[in-house]
């Protein structure tokens, strides 16, 4: 497999905007999770919110894109001198060699809740009202980052529910590989909306309070919303992308595998592309959303894989669950952890479940990690698992 190196990133979740606010977040142990404040009538929770997101404005060129999720790409696109990592990768691949891969789950859907409670009467939008192809429709964000970035390769958007961000990974190693473009900027954007909160209601898998992944007494996910992005080059040295896996279980529209095996199957297909055995990974970012059938479908995934003998934590009881981002933000917790030598807790489990056989980090420590795995476990079982790790020139 060939190697790619990250050669800039940049997050925003409810940590805050850019790396720091994150790398801070981790170490410390917080949780930035609070009931949820959005004006809409909605379900009692707790949500990961990014603060700032209603006061971004895009540019007046792109004003047709004006939503909040591509507000909330926007301000994270503008973070950790990122613009300038993109035009320094223009330079030296050309515009028309960048790829662009983006992965989300709702897009911005939230504009077209707007649309349609401001005009309750109404049962179609009358023309002109609304502009689904530059909001709400899939391809919105991913097109309105090619064009704010300036890069003209191939774009394509991923939409697999928790698993999308993930995924784009492989799609751009797909891409260079294949020799379609030379380099790739991949990301994950998701935004808070009422169509997950109450979807996710009906299914009975909301927390009432903040959400517990791991824990004897959790009760389900909070929602949060977040974006990130990579660029990936042919790797010279530094962290990168050393492995993927990906698989697809169909088990079940809404619950994953009982006994994990396709999840299992997307791990050890990422360490085999790795090269690496499972006693090389030094930590694993879980899945972990605080569901019950989630949590108990991972563990056994991980102890046919790694037989419990793995350092490992899961990272949404910090930032909530960010679905179609959650991929991409939490590969780039990963590599955080490599970057920095350390490994991340989970501030809000306080008694394990006893029936979770995988023992889990609950308080942040540091710790060299030279090997990173993290899984990404969506709907309809579409699993996509992460190798980073250390590359030398």
């Amino acid at each position: 497999m060939k190697l790619l190196s990250i050669a800039d990133y940049t997050l925003t979740n409810a940590f805050g905007a850019g790396r720091t606010a994150s790398l801070s977040g981790l170490r410390g142990g917080r949780s930035a999770l609070r009931p949820i404040d959005l004006e809409e009538p909605t379900p009692k929770t707790w949500i990961g919110r990014v603060d700032g997101v209603e006061d971004v404005s895009l540019p007046a060129s792109l004003a047709g894109y004006d939503c909040r999720n591509n507000r909330l790409a926007l301000l994270a696109l503008e973070q950790d001198g990122f613009l300038e990592g993109v035009r320094r990768a223009i330079a030296r691949h050309g515009a028309t060699r960048i790829g662009v891969f983006l992965g989300t789950s709702t897009s911005g859907i939230e504009r077209t809740e707007h649309a349609y409670a401001s005009l309750p009467d109404q049962k179609h939008l009358p023309v002109g009202e609304h502009d689904h192809a530059l909001t709400h429709n899939m391809a919105a964000t991913g097109r309105f980052v090619r064009e704010w970035l300036g890069l003209r390769g191939p774009m394509h958007v991923i939409s697999t529910a928790c698993s999308s961000s993930a995924k784009v990974f492989a799609t751009a190693w797909r891409h260079i590989q294949a020799g379609l473009c030379d380099a790739a900027l991949v990301g994950g954007v998701d935004s808070l909306c009422l169509t997950t909160l109450y979807g996710f209601n009906a299914l009975e898998l909301l927390a009432s309070g903040p959400c517990r992944p791991w824990d004897r007494d959790r009760a389900g996910i909070s929602i949060g919303e977040g974006a990130g992005f990579a660029l990936l080059e042919p790797a010279a040295e530094g962290i990168g992308l050393i492995g993927y896996g990906e698989s697809s279980d169909a088990y079940h529209m809404s619950t994953p595998h009982p006994e994990g095996l396709w999840a299992a199957r997307a791990m050890q297909d990422a360490l085999d592309r790795s090269g690496l055995s499972p006693s090389d990974i030094d930590y694993v970012n879980l899945h972990a959303t605080g569901t019950r059938a989630n949590d108990q479908a991972e563990d056994q995934a991980m102890r046919a894989v790694f037989g419990g003998k793995v350092c490992c934590s899961g990272t949404k009881g910090g930032t909530g669950h960010t679905l179609g981002a959650a991929g991409m933000i939490e590969a780039l917790f990963a590599c955080m952890a490599i970057e920095h030598g350390f490994v991340p807790g989970m501030p809000t489990l306080g008694q394990p479940d006893p029936s979770l056989h995988t023992p889990v980090v609950v308080n942040a420590r540091e710790q060299r990690v030279d090997y990173a795995m993290s899984n990404s476990f969506g709907f309809g079982g579409s699993n996509c698992s992460l190798v980073f790790g250390r590359i030398e020139a």
